[in-house]
């Protein structure tokens, strides 16, 4: 309304006020405030890929010439870039542990150190001694209790907003698809 030279008053307080009441809005957007509770200083990465963090995004619509229904959602702690991976709730240890080897450790090199969540397929005695033999290693986190920073989860708030803002349900993506993270 400003850009073709009409004129309102308070048409700032109008924009807010229409945000505000936005629904679609308010459903995509999460708080950002400070969480509650300690947080465990993590140590600093030396250099990409030194740290990464993995979690899962379960639950989603299958999609994608394979019908994924689960994202993995590897983050380096260096530079903050998230890698979002198409999976299967079906996936196995050992299928798991290929699509990191493929998709991630081919690209960026072996982790230092991994930090996730006591998710089931990183508990499994399979991961555990892939851990061992690579020589890295793995620290568990609890789930919903902020003990670190929490930076997997950010992303994956990203991914879901991501998602909920752009994506329909009556989309079909491409498995080569991928999303653009700023």
């Amino acid at each position: 309304m400003v850009k073709n030279g009409s004129w309102c008053p308070d048409w700032r307080r109008h924009a807010a006020d229409y945000c505000q009441t936005c629904d679609r809005f308010q459903k995509a957007n999460t708080s950002k405030g400070k969480k509650f509770g300690m947080m465990i200083q993590i140590q600093e990465p030396k250099f990409p890929w030194d740290i990464a963090h993995i979690d899962w995004v379960t639950s989603l619509p299958p999609g994608g010439d394979s019908s994924f229904d689960v994202c993995l959602v590897s983050v380096d702690r260096y530079r903050k870039t998230p890698t979002f991976l198409p999976c299967h709730i079906c996936d196995t240890a050992m299928d798991t542990a290929m699509i990191i080897w493929n998709r991630v450790i081919s690209h960026t090199g072996l982790f230092q150190h991994i930090i996730s969540d006591r998710d089931p397929k990183f508990t499994s005695a399979l991961l555990t001694n892939l851990h061992n033999v690579f020589g890295t290693k793995l620290s568990f986190s609890t789930g919903y209790h902020p003990q670190n920073d929490g930076l997997e989860e950010r992303m994956i708030q990203n991914l879901e907003n991501m998602s909920r803002r752009f994506c329909n349900y009556g989309i079909e993506f491409k498995d080569s698809d991928c999303f653009t993270h700023d």
